[in-house]
């Protein structure tokens, strides 16, 4: 009864616009995505991913709705054998010598009963065969949902680590700024007590000082926050979480982007939403089998004895049936309402498996977009704020000198400061997108 399945077909480009190298592969969602952060070669985050494996909520609700799905999964195929049950009864009887057809005499026996029954509903029209396959589909999709929920976290733990190692960066530039405004705003109180640079040289420097010690705050805010979130992700309570300042010289892996589509295949999400459209499939079956009756056979057996043994002196007895069958002819269009909705619901999983395609191309196209434009824009910003630097240095060897005011000196240093801060930025974001790619690619083994 249900349709022929065939995987939906869905647009896929000859080569990623971002890329160079793509082939046509095969699905690999299958196979181990194995521990793909290790690439990073930071002993940190691969405790914090080990006790995330091992304590998250979220990854332990995912692994008990696929338990779950298994679960169903086996309930609907046990529908395709036959229920055999077993019973025993034993009762102490006695009867009136007044009853009917009576001998005259009063009689007290034991009544004891052995037997078995088996009902087994013929499949005639592929109901339980259709239902049993939409369940192995289900528990299929959930087990990619499972891999799907574990790898989102694993990103999610790299995401937050590196927002975390890129405040502690941050943090130190504003510490070592601190101290160099500090000295900076010292030389100028003794200026101004000199007579050699006025009021506003001191309070452009007060300015300046401060601020930054306001930074060291907001930074300080944040990394407060981002470990908290680690906290939260790897199953354990914030108030005993904490993760060690440092400062670690963070190294973009060299990620296999060459064939980025056989690495594309291995996505859980598009697997799931494939199985669902398999489920989908075999519901119009279950939907269409109604129109037609259903058969269910039965016998039972046993022994039975009212004087004596069971064991020495039974009576036997056996008994086929009931047969039974039934078919509805009137439900006011409901069993056709039934199979449109299973119709319509096919084409709403079939809808969502091409947007999740859609979806990942998008995502690596986005991630390998980012990680190449955050490279240059990297190399750039870096030489930016290494020139700022020089240009600050240059401007308090003139202040020093008298060749100019604090005016020149307070551009330059916030100036610099900025500049070194958004390279620290674009440093982290592209650590952030090689997670992303890392996730948009469904893993690396």
């Amino acid at each position: 009864m249900a349709p022929d399945y065939h995987t939906p077909k869905t647009a896929a480009p000859v080569q990623f616009k971002e890329v160079a190298g793509w082939t046509q592969a095969t699905p690999r969602d299958g196979e181990a995505r194995g521990a793909w952060w290790k690439a990073y070669q930071d002993p940190v985050l691969d405790d914090l991913e080990q006790r995330a494996e091992k304590a998250s909520p979220t990854l332990a609700a995912a692994l008990a709705r696929y338990d779950a799905a298994r679960a169903s999964a086996r309930e609907s195929k046990a529908d395709l054998y036959p229920t055999v049950g077993v019973g025993a009864s034993t009762a102490r009887d006695r009867v009136s010598k007044n009853r009917p057809l009576s001998s005259g005499k009063a009689a007290t026996y034991d009544d004891t009963i052995v037997g078995g029954t088996i009902d087994y509903e013929l499949d005639l029209w592929g109901r339980i065969r259709n239902e049993a396959k939409a369940s192995v589909a289900e528990a299929e999709a959930s087990k990619a949902d499972l891999a799907s929920a574990r790898l989102s976290l694993q990103a999610s733990v790299a995401d937050a680590y590196f927002r975390l190692r890129g405040l502690d960066a941050q943090a130190r530039l504003l510490t070592q700024s601190v101290d160099a405004f500090s000295r900076a705003y010292d030389l100028t109180s003794k200026r101004h007590k000199g007579g050699i640079s006025s009021g506003i040289d001191v309070n452009r420097a007060a300015t300046v000082l401060n601020n930054a010690r306001a930074l060291v705050a907001q930074v300080a805010n944040q990394r407060a926050a981002t470990e908290h979130e680690l906290a939260a992700l790897t199953g354990a309570i914030a108030s005993d979480f904490s993760v060690s300042v440092a400062t670690p010289d963070l190294t973009l892996p060299a990620l296999p982007v060459g064939t980025p589509s056989e690495l594309l295949q291995r996505r859980p999400d598009i697997a799931a939403a494939e199985r669902r459209v398999f489920a989908a499939n075999a519901q119009i079956g279950v939907a269409k089998a109604a129109y037609f009756p259903s058969l269910t056979l039965g016998a039972s057996g046993g022994w039975r004895t009212t004087n004596g043994s069971l064991l020495t002196t039974p009576n036997t007895f056996w008994g086929l049936g009931p047969v039974s069958a039934l078919l509805t002819l009137f439900d006011g269009g409901k069993r056709a309402a039934q199979v449109r909705l299973s119709r319509a619901q096919y084409e709403e999983v079939t809808a969502n498996y091409r947007q999740s395609v859609l979806t990942a191309f998008q995502q690596v196209e986005d991630a390998i977009a980012s990680i190449h434009n955050l490279s240059a824009q990297a190399s750039a910003q870096k030489d930016g704020a290494q020139a700022a630097q020089r240009t600050s240095d240059i401007a308090m060897s003139r202040y020093r000198d008298g060749a100019s005011d604090y005016l020149e000196v307070v551009t330059a240093q916030t100036d610099a400061l900025s500049a070194e801060r958004a390279y620290i930025s674009v440093e982290t974001q592209r650590m952030q997108a090689s997670v992303a790619l890392v996730k948009a690619l469904g893993g690396t083994a």
